[in-house]
């Protein structure tokens, strides 16, 4: 039982919530059962270790079983072990440390892929996380992300995707002129979501074809120079009085809507 909050161990897990430490050792925090959950199930060979308290255990048999399953020894902790390790004020009695295994990007094109999302500098973790877990939802084949995007290992971009990190490809540090030249070179339509585009519903009918959605900055949206890479930028209508849409809520439609054009298609 770990019962030092101060030890070296605990210190060295928490030190993950910085991205120097993320970037040192190739590793990340998993925080809270879902977390360690979805890891276990899709992706378990990344688990390196998994903390957790006795109580949390006996709640999350299914956690417990997983991590038997993967031949992974349960380090049982302390409550105050585990708030010491965790980025959040409460990780629910398990925290978990996980190898990084972003795709390569060449590697999800040479999938043949019919919907993927490109992140061009997604700052906030909290809109990166849901558009990586609206990806998911929405039967896309990848997340990309370009620029000085958010670090996908973050805490808090970890939480935000309740899992969806582990189900489909993300690759990270992409240029995007190479994205968007691999994007063309295998058949698909790259569109900018940006407040100038063109009518989005006008437009509709051709998101039933392969489809690279490029979205951009939270607060300054897409660079000229980023905009110049897409083939055409279309941009949702905003029907109330509202200002405009959060970034993760408009890629979220956007994604949704392709997957239903491309479902329509079949």
């Amino acid at each position: 039982m770990l019962e030092n909050p101060r030890s070296p161990r605990v210190r060295a897990v928490a030190k993950l919530s910085k991205r120097s430490a993320r970037v040192e050792t190739g590793l990340f925090l998993l925080e809270g059962p879902q977390a360690a959950r979805e890891a276990l199930a899709w992706v378990p060979e990344t688990v390196q270790e998994l903390f957790a308290t006795p109580t949390a255990m006996e709640r999350h048999a299914d956690v417990r079983a997983a991590a038997e399953q993967a031949g992974l020894e349960i380090q049982y902790a302390t409550e105050d072990v585990l708030d010491a390790m965790a980025d959040t004020v409460t990780p629910q009695g398990i925290v978990a440390v996980a190898r990084q295994a972003p795709t390569a990007m060449k590697d999800v094109f040479a999938a043949g892929p019919r919907l993927v999302a490109i992140c061009e500098e997604v700052r906030d973790p909290g809109n990166l996380g849901t558009i990586i877990r609206a990806a998911d939802a929405a039967g896309a084949d990848a997340v990309v992300l370009t620029g000085r995007s958010v670090d996908p290992y973050n805490p808090k971009v970890v939480r935000a995707t309740t899992g969806s990190l582990f189900h489909l490809p993300v690759a990270v540090g992409a240029d995007l002129a190479a994205v968007v030249e691999r994007a063309h070179a295998e058949g698909l339509r790259v569109v900018a979501a940006d407040v100038d585009g063109g009518d989005f519903l006008a437009a509709r009918a051709l998101l039933s074809e392969p489809t690279a959605w490029l979205f951009g900055n939270e607060a300054r949206g897409l660079e000229e120079s980023a905009l110049a890479h897409a083939d055409l930028a279309l941009r949702l209508p905003i029907y109330g009085r509202a200002e405009s849409l959060n970034l993760a809520t408009a890629a979220s439609v956007c994604l949704y809507e392709t997957a239903f054009a491309q479902r329509a298609g079949e």
